[in-house]
C-alpha cells in the first residue's frame, strides 16, 4: 500500500466511500424511553436552597429532552420512541391500558429525533394532565399491570432491525422501587412473576433494559426490592448501581453542553519496532481547520454537474494528440523525460508503515517540522498477525502493552 500524504491527513468525514463511514447504519441505536407517570412522580422534591423545587416527572422529561437534543446533533440516524405508563389515557398499537406512546401514532416503527419532536416534547408538562392524565396502573382488586403493558409495548416498538445491526435499549424512569407494594401475597407474586418474565423475554431478543431511578425525599430508592431482578443485578454490580445511575442522570442533563463527535479511524498503519516485531496502529484526525465546501459547477439548463474534459493539440501541426503526454525536467541544458510510472514512484514517500529508527530528546523536535495537522495514533484493539510463530505473537502483544503504558504515563 502506498502512503499518499494528501489522503493520510485529510478528515475522514470527507471520504464517503470509507468503510467506517458506511458502518454508521450498523452502529445505530433504537431507544424507547419509558417514563413513569404515576401521581408519585408529580410530588415536589426539595432541590436545595439555591435551586427551585421540581418534580421527578420534570427531571425525567428534562433528561429525555437533553438526550434527544444530543442525538439530533451527534447521532441523527438513531431512532427513538417516548412512552408514558401509569396514564389515564392510552395510545398504543396493542390497545393496552395505562400506556401512552407520545411520538408514534398509526405506524409500527420508531422515529428519528427531529426539531419538531423536541419542541412538542418540551411542552408536554403543560398539557400532560389535561390530555394524557396520571393514575396508578397497579391497584388492589384489579388485574391491570401498567408496567407489564409498558414493557410489552416497548418490545413491540423495538422489533425492527436485527441485533447485529443495531443496539436496542429501553430506558426506564421511575421513583417507585416497589411497583407491586400495594398488592397482597398471591396477586403480588403473580404480577411480579409475569412482569419479570416479560422483561426476560425482551432481553432474550437482544433488548437491554436500563433503570434510571429517582429517589423520593422521604426514602432512598431501593433497587433490591424489585428492579434488581428485572435488570439482572447481583453482587458487586448491585452495590455500585445507585452511584452509577445517579451519574448517568447527571450526564443526560449535561451532555448537550459538549458537542460530541464520533472519532472514526482515518487509517490503520503498521508500526515496525524491530525485526519480526510490529503492532498495528489506528490514526485519528482530532483537529482540522474549517474550510469552505468544494464548488460544483452546474449546467444552467439541466442543472446537472458539469464534467471537465481536456484535449491536447500539437503546437506545430494542430493535430489532436492521442498519446499520453511525456513529462520532463530541465537539467543542465537538457530535458530529462519521465514516464507516468516514474513520477508516481517519485511521489511515493514510503510504504504504509511506520518504522522505529531510534530515539532523540524532545528538544530536537522543531515546530517547523509539522507540515500538516497532526494525527493521533493509538494501538489497535484488533491486531492481525501474519505469522503463526508463538514467539512473534508474544512480542507483538508485549509491544502493544508497552505502548499503552507509555500513553498512560504521558497523558
Amino acid at each position: 500500500m502506498d502512503l499518499d500524504p494528501e489522503d493520510v491527513f485529510k478528515d475522514e468525514e470527507d471520504d464517503l466511500d470509507n468503510e467506517f463511514f458506511q458502518q454508521s447504519e450498523s452502529s445505530k441505536e433504537y431507544v424507547v424511553y419509558l417514563v413513569d407517570a404515576s401521581p408519585k412522580m408529580f410530588n415536589t422534591t426539595c432541590a436545595g436552597n439555591d435551586q427551585k423545587d421540581e418534580t421527578h416527572f420534570h427531571t425525567a422529561v428534562s433528561c429525555v429532552a437533553g438526550s434527544l437534543k444530543t442525538q439530533i446533533i451527534s447521532r441523527s440516524y438513531d431512532e427513538v420512541a417516548i412512552c408514558f405508563f401509569n396514564t389515564r389515557e392510552k395510545k398504543n398499537l396493542q390497545d393496552l391500558n395505562g400506556v401512552f406512546v407520545f411520538n408514534v401514532a398509526e405506524r409500527e416503527h420508531l422515529d428519528r429525533p427531529t426539531a419538531r419532536l423536541i419542541k412538542e416534547f418540551d411542552c408536554i408538562e403543560e398539557s400532560f394532565m389535561r390530555e394524557i392524565g396520571s393514575q396508578y396502573g397497579i391497584v388492589p382488586g384489579s388485574r391491570e399491570n401498567s408496567l407489564y403493558n409498558a414493557l410489552w409495548v416497548a418490545q413491540a416498538l423495538l422489533r425492527k432491525g436485527s441485533i447485529k445491526t443495531a443496539d436496542k435499549r429501553i430506558l426506564l424512569f421511575t421513583n417507585e422501587d416497589d411497583p407491586f407494594g400495594s398488592l397482597q401475597d398471591a396477586a403480588k407474586k403473580d404480577m411480579t412473576r409475569t412482569t419479570l418474565q416479560r422483561a426476560k423475554d425482551a432481553q432474550d431478543l437482544g433488548i437491554s433494559i436500563e433503570l434510571l431511578p429517582l429517589s423520593r425525599p422521604d426514602s432512598e430508592f431501593n433497587v433490591s426490592t424489585f428492579y434488581a431482578d428485572l435488570i439482572g443485578l447481583d453482587g458487586e454490580d448491585l452495590a455500585q448501581f445507585m452511584p452509577s445511575a445517579s451519574q448517568k442522570l447527571e450526564d443526560m442533563k449535561d451532555q448537550l453542553r459538549k458537542r460530541m463527535f464520533t472519532k472514526r479511524v482515518v487509517r490503520r498503519i503498521e508500526f515496525q519496532i524491530a525485526n519480526r516485531l510490529s503492532i498495528e496502529l489506528n490514526t485519528y484526525a482530532l483537529i482540522r481547520p474549517t474550510v469552505p465546501g468544494a464548488i460544483t459547477w452546474l449546467d444552467s439548463v439541466t442543472n446537472h454537474p458539469l464534467k471537465t474534459e481536456r484535449s491536447l493539440i500539437c503546437e506545430d501541426t494542430g493535430a489532436l494528440i492521442q498519446e499520453p503526454p511525456k513529462l520532463f525536467q530541465p537539467y543542465r541544458n537538457e530535458n530529462v523525460k519521465f514516464l507516468p510510472e516514474e513520477i508516481a514512484e517519485i511521489k511515493r514517500i514510503s510504504p504504509g508503515k511506520l518504522r522505529l529508527l531510534g530515539f532523540k530528546p524532545l528538544s530536537c523536535l522543531k515546530d517547523y517540522y509539522n507540515l500538516r495537522p497532526s494525527t493521533f495514533v493509538y494501538p489497535s484493539d484488533q491486531v492481525k498477525f501474519s505469522s503463526n510463530d508463538t514467539e512473534v505473537c508474544f512480542l507483538n502483544f508485549f509491544a502493544s502493552s508497552l505502548l499503552l503504558i507509555l500513553y498512560t504515563f504521558i497523558f
